[in-house]
């Protein structure tokens, strides 16, 4: 165990007294719901919630992305988010000129890699539905990203994001472990997607994952891995790098977990990790800090490389300049499903949206 992880440990123990607390307020909580004392809403639209129950890190936003990617071939789509740390209030929508500040840096990427989709933001997401469906021409599904313990919402299909190395029913509520809520509130989720999977889990490996799961029978359980793409420069002036010819490499990040990157580079690259909390704003400070960071790296052929999250945050600081002429690229990545799982999910899922109804809602 690393020392990171044994300071962890002690907090987490100092800190037990507030998980009881906390686990108690998210119960009642989540009882109210259960009663109808607080209300959950239902949409004359197909809403589809993604989410997790661990505080970050299982993949929300890669797998909203795949979603949008998915279906806007076939229906106008949107995509409603909370918007994270913007420094705006209300209900925003995406546009040419917005910024990371104003509606957060995750659905500004989402924004970004989906120009045709309508992106917007707003804390009451029963509100930001509504504004939706009040549009000219409102979209005709709306993919619901992070809104799984926003109860005020009941989506046509919810699904719920648990990661491989790291799931749910091996972690315990905060501040004691990384959960939400307690493990049970899985039994709300229609569809579970194992993230970050191995791509050479065998057979066995998969069915020993899916008894710890114990995932019901009204529920649909499909594996998906990532997929690293080459990098992109954000100087459109630097060269164009293949993914396995980089060699040393200083990885700045600024997300929850960013070990499988590690784990990825570290690979066939010397790799230095220069770690920022997730959702970090970065300060005069951060920049020259990395600037001596890179500059302590030795070889010729080394690079700055981040998430693309990260990305969007690092350019879109007023501080940017000062690292701009050195060669920073950003990691794209993209959600693959395992074996046949994708055209199974996507099987599921068409069903679900066609009928604007679950067919196995887990309250039904």
């Amino acid at each position: 165990m690393g020392n990171k992880q044994k300071i962890r440990k002690i907090f987490a123990w100092i800190l037990f007294p507030l998980t009881i607390w906390y686990a108690f307020g998210m119960a009642f909580r989540n009882f109210c719901f259960n009663l109808g004392i607080l209300r959950e809403r239902s949409h004359k639209i197909t809403t589809i919630g993604v989410g997790n129950l661990c505080a970050g890190g299982a993949g929300k936003t890669p797998f909203a992305d795949y979603l949008l990617k998915m279906l806007q071939t076939d229906y106008r789509v949107a995509c409603l988010s909370r918007g994270y740390k913007r420094n705006t209030e209300g209900f925003v929508e995406a546009g040419a000129d917005t910024t990371p500040a104003q509606i957060g840096d995750e659905p500004y990427m989402l924004h970004k890699r989906n120009p045709n989709v309508l992106v917007t933001v707003c804390e009451n997401r029963n509100k930001g539905i509504e504004k939706l469906m009040s549009m000219p021409e409102p979209p005709q599904i709306i993919v619901l990203d992070d809104v799984f313990q926003h109860r005020y919402v009941n989506p046509t299909v919810n699904i719920l994001l648990t990661e491989y190395g790291n799931p749910f029913f091996n972690d315990f509520v905060l501040p004691f472990g990384n959960l939400r809520e307690f493990r049970q509130g899985f039994r709300r989720a229609n569809i579970i997607i194992i993230t970050k999977t191995p791509e050479n889990i065998n057979p066995l490996e998969r069915y020993a994952f899916t008894q710890k799961l114990k995932a019901k029978p009204y529920q649909h359980v499909f594996f998906t891995s990532i997929e690293y793409k080459n990098p992109i420069p954000l100087n459109e002036e630097l060269p164009k790098l293949q993914l396995d010819e980089l060699k040393n490499v200083l990885l700045v990040s600024g997300i929850a977990n960013p070990k499988p990157a590690m784990e990825k580079l570290s690979a066939f690259a010397s790799v230095e990790h220069l770690a920022f909390p997730d959702h970090h704003n970065f300060l005069k400070n951060d920049f020259e800090l990395i600037a001596s960071r890179f500059q302590q790296i030795s070889g010729e052929d080394k690079i700055i490389l981040t998430t693309e999250k990260d990305a969007v945050r690092l350019s879109n600081c007023s501080n940017y300049q000062s690292i701009a002429h050195l060669p920073i690229y950003y990691l794209p990545i993209e959600v693959k499903f395992l074996d046949k799982d994708g055209e199974k999910f996507s099987d599921c899922l068409s069903k679900a949206v066609k009928e604007n109804v679950f067919y196995l809602k887990f309250n039904s």
